[in-house]
């Protein structure tokens, strides 16, 4: 009766997940949003299942996958389906939500690599390389519009933008998985929470206090950039320039912490903290105040001295 009910079970989440799929590949405007909520069927069945069950599972799902949406969903399948296999399973394991979030962001950019690497060598098409053609192309419009509108001079700095974005998209691959794999718990934990799986409360953000080695990497970053200076292009370049940004987002994600902290002790509206939230990625100068506060944080214990003058 046990095997039963699992199978039954199985079944069921496994035609959840195919209509999902199904909605995502071909209904493209609701599919964006759909996407988010793939690897629930996984992380229900991996949270509640053995390995075998698990293994089972999953091999159904590729199948069915490639069956309903050829290699386009055996892609989906594989990011979200291993996605979901890892979440679940290290709930099983009663793992804490920010060992979650770093092992989910590894397999979401793990699978993207992968799908990258596989689309360039069997399909031929660097996406890269295409999407640097979809900028200049873009750029070339911007070009005109600003000739017939006398604004010349903003071409070269339209040009050193495209440039940052091509430079920037191993940073943006690294963000975003942090960012999908985030907005995966935030969508799929509630519905796994109905279907009777534990899942531990994140911790606040108010006590987040990144490791002070990362205050020294990015001076580190800083320093070499400015003594030695390397070439646009090169890779030493493309390196620094990444872990620079990403570690001045870190950086940020302190600084906010830290003011979340100081908004608690004074019982400061939550409306004022989502208003601080989406201005610090949204205003620059706003972003690098609070990205300074994250590093006077980290490197002077500024929380700590906050507290003791309350």
């Amino acid at each position: 009766m046990k095997n039963v009910r699992k199978l039954t079970e199985g079944a069921i989440l496994l035609a959840a997940f195919t209509v999902l799929l199904l909605i995502t590949i071909y209904i493209p405007l609701v599919g964006s949003i759909i996407n988010i909520v793939l690897p629930a069927p996984f992380i229900i069945f991996t949270a509640k299942n053995n390995i075998k069950n698990i293994a089972a599972f999953f091999v159904a799902s590729i199948v069915i996958s490639f069956i309903a949406a050829s290699f386009m969903g055996l892609a989906m399948m594989l990011i979200y389906g291993t996605t979901g296999v890892i979440i679940g399973y290290m709930l099983q394991k009663n793992k804490s939500r920010s060992a979650i979030l770093i092992a989910s962001t590894l397999t979401i950019m793990a699978g993207m690599i992968i799908f990258f690497v596989v689309t360039s060598a069997f399909m031929k098409m660097d996406i890269t390389h295409e999407l640097q053609a979809a900028l200049n192309q873009s750029l070339k419009q911007s070009e005109e519009i600003a000739k017939s509108v006398g604004k010349e001079g903003q071409i070269e700095q339209l040009k050193k933008q495209v440039d940052m974005v091509i430079t920037l998209l191993p940073s943006v691959l690294i963000l975003g998985s942090i960012v999908a794999s985030f907005i995966i718990q935030w969508v799929c934990f509630p519905i796994a929470k109905r279907f009777g799986v534990n899942v531990e409360p994140w911790g606040s953000l108010r006590n987040l206090s990144l490791p002070r080695s990362m205050l020294w990497y990015l001076l580190i970053a800083l320093g070499a950039n400015l003594l030695v200076r390397p070439e646009e292009g090169t890779y030493l370049f493309s390196v620094l320039t990444n872990a620079i940004y990403i570690l001045g987002t870190f950086m940020v994600v302190q600084g906010l912490g830290f003011l979340f902290n100081i908004f608690h002790q004074r019982s400061i509206p939550k409306g004022i903290r989502v208003l601080v939230v989406i201005l610090a990625f949204m205003i620059p100068i706003i972003h690098y105040i609070i990205m300074i506060l994250g590093i006077t944080d980290i490197g002077f214990d500024l929380r700590k001295r906050f507290a003791k003058k309350e």
